[in-house]
């Protein structure tokens, strides 16, 4: 793999050493694509939800297994259907039985017959179209509709319609979704295979920082990052160790960062990636493996580290990827939706289109939006749907870094990309749904 250094060296730089969210996107992503978790295990459907399938998945059945009725109605030969009737023409047809779903209907039927369908039933030999019963007409054994309503072929659903047998039905790296649970289920299968969960360290760092339960002190805060990150991990569907809060200690952060690499793939860190003088992390990668610090023209979340610490052991193919965040509760959760999220489902095996970053809205400003052209914003929005127009949406009011309420309240971000200007009341801007991400 490329080293680190050589990945950062290549970077473009824009303004004075800021880089491009774009470029920093690319780079992490050539940088974790030889880290991919390799070693596999097989999973009940039970225990599948989020997990990445190891390998593409062939149907070893058709799905539907056989021609069958997509509506409760009544089945015929559409070929009695005329092709060029009055308007008020109507079809009569004697019905002859009741198919049910879960059994094939056998009767003899000779032109002119219909048999009683429920939905899901197998379609009889000879039938292929369906027409609903609130369009029929019922006295005894015989039913009438006007032609008018269908077409020959209407409501029938074919074997292998959704699925055929020998024909893949999820690739190598789909992230299982309810909806692939659902079709793996439909094809028989108890189990799938899938790759390990990727293991992910985190931890706080600072001397300001306090844990739950311990009494508040002057000039310090309680550690909100902790239990942000653990949640954005847990819905990735890691594997999360918690290392808890590293005081401001080269050695003891040191000790930190040693541990995490052995028992992770992955470490998450929040604080101490700026230049203070209790800031210790670049000095104790130079000691223990490779560091760079990035400055992201981006806001919130500027600073960004992105470090590799060597492992040893079969089990352990390549390094352990640290990726530092800033401190601030805000900046914390966007440059881990911009860049840690899309890095680790790499990692985690998730094939292009699943680790791609979440797509964006259209959406209409609801009012004027101040912005620097030369760095990406991501402002928190409330987004609203309005009848027979693009979703509005409104930004809060104070956009502070810290101010992790605004997150709590807003449903989405305002993606203002790295060009773009001051954004007009009513103009059209990207959006960042938070449903299933945060």
């Amino acid at each position: 793999m490329s080293s680190l250094a050589d990945i950062a060296a290549a970077l473009p730089r824009h303004d004075t050493d800021a880089l491009s969210v774009d470029a920093v996107q690319a780079s992490l992503a050539q940088l974790v694509a030889p880290l991919v978790v390799t070693q596999r295990e097989s999973v009940s459907l039970r225990d599948a939800l989020g997990r990445v399938l190891a390998e593409d998945l062939i149907s070893p059945v058709s799905v539907p297994p056989h021609d069958n009725s997509a509506m409760d109605g009544y089945a015929f030969d559409g070929a009695i259907l005329p092709t060029d009737a009055p308007a008020d023409h109507s079809i009569k047809l004697r019905v002859v039985g009741t198919a049910l779903a879960g059994a094939a209907w056998r009767g003899a039927l000779v032109p002119g017959d219909a048999v009683r369908i429920m939905t899901g039933a197998m379609m009889p030999a000879g039938l292929d179209t369906v027409i609903p019963q609130e369009f029929c007409q019922v006295e005894g054994d015989m039913v009438s509709f006007p032609d008018r309503v269908l077409r020959r072929g209407d409501n029938r659903r074919f074997a292998g319609e959704d699925l055929m047998k020998g024909q893949p039905a999820l690739e190598r790296g789909e992230r299982l979704s309810p909806a692939a649970l659902g079709m793996v289920a439909s094809l028989g299968l108890p189990g799938v295979p899938v790759l390990r969960k990727l293991r992910v360290a985190y931890f706080s760092t600072g001397d300001e920082i306090l844990c739950i339960g311990e009494p508040p002190r002057e000039g310090a805060v309680y550690d909100s990052n902790r239990y942000t990150v653990f949640g954005l991990l847990t819905r990735l569907g890691c594997e999360v160790i918690d290392l808890g809060l590293v005081h401001d200690d080269p050695v003891t952060l040191a000790a930190t960062l040693k541990r995490a690499a052995r028992e992770a793939d992955a470490i998450v860190t929040s604080g101490g990636v700026s230049v203070g003088a209790a800031d210790h992390t670049r000095d104790v990668m130079q000691q223990i493996g490779e560091m760079a610090f990035w400055h992201v023209a981006m806001r919130p979340g500027r600073p960004l580290a992105v470090g590799l610490i060597p492992r040893e052991g079969e089990e352990h193919p390549g390094p352990a990827v640290l990726f530092g965040l800033p401190g601030n509760p805000v900046a914390v959760m966007v440059t881990f939706l911009a860049f840690v999220r899309p890095a680790l489902l790499r990692m985690m095996g998730c094939h292009d289109a699943a680790s791609a970053p979440p797509p964006l809205l259209r959406a209409r400003s609801a009012g004027p939006i101040r912005k620097k052209p030369g760095r990406t914003e991501y402002q928190r929005g409330f987004v609203k749907a309005v009848a027979g127009s693009l979703p509005e949406v409104r930004v809060a009011g104070n956009q502070g870094s810290g101010v992790l309420s605004s997150m709590v309240e807003a449903n989405g971000l305002v993606v203002l990309h790295h060009d773009q200007g001051h954004v007009a009341a009513g103009e059209e801007v990207d959006v960042m749904l938070f449903d299933g991400v945060i």
